[in-house]
């Protein structure tokens, strides 16, 4: 089942996220926040922006966000994405079936673009960004150091729809159709 997270989710994000900060790349981040700050996280995000989570028989499985690609007004229509799945669930095809429902639903938002930023050379991440129509759009050299070394990062980026001119107005998160959105979880979940 996808469906958007909950403050009760914040454990079991906590747990799938702190293995990419003490022995991982995939985030830069380097200290491992508490539960409750990764509640506070989430409640923060949901005021804008999409987080959802996988859950199975009660488990939360991944989980996939959207968030802020910058400050300036005139970037309102692009997101940032982020998602990470449990280690026990890796090749289902749950990364793919659960980035394309955010996707989906940052469409639905008015986000025209969206963008991944991929630890390099992170070869599964810009698999899975390609095979879903994801583009190279560059490389940040050497700006990450993180387990005794530096890192490159790649930014791959994605049209979700065509901008229009004058554009819509992105709508929050919170103020999307309650049943436009219950229908696209359940129809992919």
């Amino acid at each position: 089942m996808i469906r958007t997270a909950r403050d009760d989710d914040a454990a079991a994000i906590h747990a799938i996220y702190a293995p990419s900060i003490s022995d991982g790349v995939a985030t830069f981040e380097t200290e491992l926040p508490g539960v409750d700050a990764m509640r506070e996280r989430l409640r923060a995000r949901l005021k804008h922006y999409p987080w959802l989570v996988w859950e199975e028989g009660g488990e939360v499985l991944a989980y996939a966000y959207a968030g802020r690609f910058r400050e300036r007004a005139a970037y309102d229509w692009i997101a940032e994405t982020s998602i990470y799945v449990r280690a026990d669930a890796h090749r289902r095809g749950i990364a793919r079936k659960l980035y394309s429902v955010l996707l989906d639903v940052m469409r639905l938002q008015s986000i025209t673009q969206a963008v991944g930023v991929i630890t390099l050379p992170g070869t599964v991440s810009v698999a899975m960004h390609e095979t879903m129509g994801f583009t190279p759009a560059g490389v940040w050299r050497q700006c990450g150091y993180k387990l005794g070394q530096w890192w490159d990062v790649g930014v791959w980026q994605k049209e979700l729809q065509p901008a229009a001119n004058p554009p819509a107005a992105v709508t929050p998160f919170p103020q999307l159709p309650p049943a436009s959105l219950q229908s696209l979880l359940e129809s992919r979940g």
